[in-house]
């Protein structure tokens, strides 16, 4: 799978278990650390990337203002090493939904998943 790691999210531990996992992972740190919510969203599309953020703005774009994307994963108040640990169930548990462009709220102890409409 492909990845985004949007700026409140590129850690170096989430980036590293996701690559030897074998997916593709590009930081949006790295292509313009500016990038507003809706270019990240709309850049994530066009490449078939899974947004992964702490921000709550990309669920506004996709389910109030309708935007096309290929999937998001919000942590919520998680720390680093839980975000990784729950990358990793994630991974294990809802590849089909991750595959299928769902979108994803986990906090501690619980996933949330909303099929992509």
């Amino acid at each position: 799978m492909k990845f985004l790691l949007d700026v409140c999210c590129s850690s170096h531990s989430l980036r590293r278990i996701l690559v030897e996992l074998g997916h593709d992972v590009r930081l949006v740190s790295e292509v313009d650390p500016r990038a507003s919510d809706d270019m990240v969203l709309a850049m994530a599309h066009q490449e078939g990337c899974i947004v992964i953020t702490e921000d709550k703005d990309f669920g506004e774009l996709i389910a109030v203002q309708r935007r096309p994307h290929s999937g998001i994963i919000r942590f919520l108040e998680l720390s680093i090493s839980e975000q990784v640990e729950a990358m990793q169930e994630v991974l294990v548990h809802y590849r089909s939904e991750l595959e299928s462009g769902a979108v994803m709220v986990i906090t501690r102890g619980r996933i949330r998943v909303r099929p992509k409409l």
